[in-house]
């Protein structure tokens, strides 16, 4: 996955890539653009505070 994104910020195109990596189809470049996007997200978790005693 990282692979493919390495590829993609370098300045190859899907198509290049494809023809490099046959066991590729577009579909996977397109996963791993999607599992990029995800990973960059900010997450927020609410965690409560205790209350005192």
């Amino acid at each position: 996955m990282s692979l493919v994104l390495d590829l993609l910020a370098s300045g190859m195109s899907t198509p290049e890539i494809l023809s490099d990596y046959p066991g590729l189809q577009e579909a996977d470049v397109l996963a791993c653009i999607a599992y990029g996007a995800e990973m960059s997200r900010e997450r927020y978790v609410e965690i409560p505070a205790k209350s005192a005693l």
